[in-house]
């Protein structure tokens, strides 16, 4: 089998997936340089930073960012480097400030990255006429945006608009982040670091409803679901829209009010939902009867939405939650997940809790689910690593013919009132379009973004000349 870049990127636009790309050094090198420093990428909520002064550090592969809310309540995204030397500016994870000083030398900045404290300038730099504080400041991300609260930022300016970027899977976040008016409110996240590439956890989010009846067969036979069979999960559908794609649940007969009471949602809630979701959106659910359940976004923020029982003794009661996660990778062959519990704002107090209990029991760095998942992608990354693997192509075809067709054909309109192409059963059509994402982005041609150096003041120095990283069209790195 070939392995050069073109070959990997026909195979899998073809639905066959060269086994070493979810273990190798090029591989990852390439994803830093074309995807990561390209896509948009989830690093926080809103409400998590709710007032000024309020930040969390958040890193990105190898760059930590502060997002904090400066004191005029705008958001930012600082690059955590000194612009003295070096270091880390701040060290907390998690806090309030109105400023960051540098443990190393002193030189303070002000929670909009203004520098604002430098020691002894006069004596060491001769004041203002050897180093000018004006217009000084913390690097920023190139970009940042955010949608329902959910905060994301991307290394390339030209990205395009975030909106744009998501597109219709907007539809689908909507059923996540905006249950109501007020939005959500996240708890967490928990992180910790799995020994498993951070493609198969979201291939895995994005549309894998055939793993269930195998590897989750034991969370079903303890009765912590309703649904006597996980054989079940074949009668959903998996949909894709715009740049993101899940699988839902199909539902009992029933009315919309119904059929969200039978997954746990309190009248109150249900109320609420109807005055914010569209009328679409509304149908998916009430005329049609799916549910939605987990779903991935390229590249790499997946979503849950599940209802456990949680209460011994209760025999049919169930109680939905709601989880948010990245897969971010810290190298070809580990990965750290950041995993939040999300609830509507206005819930009612109990049901905040309830569905947090129901969370912590199904996912999480404890949850039943997640050991199952855990134990199959450690085991796939490790035997990627080998020569064998790099003679094999998996076969990601499910729910294709020989010709390239489905097995299925789409739903229509009238059987699936949400935007992009949904199939009913068993398929890997949502993991092959994020796959093409993925080839999309990390073709060779790419030259990747323009990293030239930047001043202490965050701006390009005109003509410099210098190009820190790059691509040629003949895949060769450049220094221009």
């Amino acid at each position: 089998m070939s392995t050069s870049p073109s070959a990997i990127y026909d195979e899998i636009r073809r639905g066959m997936i060269p086994a070493y790309v979810y273990n190798d050094a090029e591989i990852f090198d390439r994803e830093r340089t074309n995807l990561f420093s390209r896509a948009w990428l989830f690093v926080a909520h809103e409400s998590e930073i709710p007032q000024a002064g309020d930040y969390v550090v958040r890193r990105v592969l190898d760059d930590s960012f502060i997002i904090v809310r400066d004191e005029k309540g705008e958001l930012r995204a600082l690059f955590n480097m000194c612009l003295h030397r070096g270091m880390q500016v701040c060290r907390a994870e998690v806090g309030n400030a109105s400023h960051f000083r540098c443990p190393y030398h002193g030189w303070s900045y002000r929670n909009d990255g203004r520098i604002v404290g430098l020691p002894f300038h006069e004596e060491a730099y001769g004041g203002e006429a050897g180093f000018s504080r004006k217009g000084a400041r913390l690097l920023p991300a190139p970009r940042l945006e955010s949608y329902n609260g959910l905060i994301f930022i991307s290394m390339d300016p030209e990205a395009p608009e975030l909106l744009d970027y998501i597109g219709d899977f907007k539809f689908y976040l909507d059923y996540y982040t905006r249950q109501s008016s007020s939005g959500i409110e996240l708890r967490g996240p928990q992180r910790w670091r799995v020994k498993a590439n951070w493609k198969i956890g979201a291939e895995n989010f994005a549309g894998d409803m055939y793993h269930t009846p195998q590897t989750h067969t034991s969370v079903v036979e303890i009765g912590l679901f309703r649904e006597p069979k996980a054989e079940k999960r074949k009668d959903g559908n998996t949909y894709w829209a715009g740049n993101g794609g899940g699988t839902t649940y199909k539902l009992p007969p029933g009315s919309l009010e119904e059929r969200l009471r039978y997954v746990g949602y309190p009248a109150e809630m249900i109320e609420r939902m109807k005055e914010v979701w569209s009328q679409e959106q509304l149908d998916v659910i009430g005329r049609d009867g799916f549910m939605i359940s987990a779903a991935s976004m390229f590249p790499n923020m997946s979503l849950v939405h599940n209802w456990p029982k949680v209460e011994e003794g209760s025999d049919d009661e169930v109680i939905p939650f709601i989880s948010i996660r990245t897969w971010m990778p810290i190298s070809e062959d580990e990965t750290e997940i950041y995993s939040w519990f999300a609830v509507d704002a206005e819930a009612p107090e109990e049901f905040k809790e309830l569905s947090y209990k129901a969370y912590l029991m199904c996912f999480g760095s404890t949850g039943m689910f997640e050991q199952d998942d855990v134990e199959n992608w450690v085991s796939l990354t490790n035997t990627a690593k080998g020569s064998m693997a790099r003679r094999l192509l998996l076969n990601g075809r499910m729910g294709m013919l020989k010709d390239g067709s489905p097995v299925v054909d789409p739903l229509g309109p009238e059987e699936f009132a949400g935007p992009g192409v949904a199939h009913v059963g068993y398929g890997e059509y949502n993991q092959r379009h994020l796959l093409d994402r993925w080839a999309d982005y990390m073709e060779p041609d790419y030259e990747g973004v323009d990293f030239r150096a930047l001043t202490i003041g965050g701006e390009l120095p005109k003509d410099s000349g210098i190009r820190l990283t790059g691509k040629k069209k003949n895949d060769q790195e450049v220094a221009k």
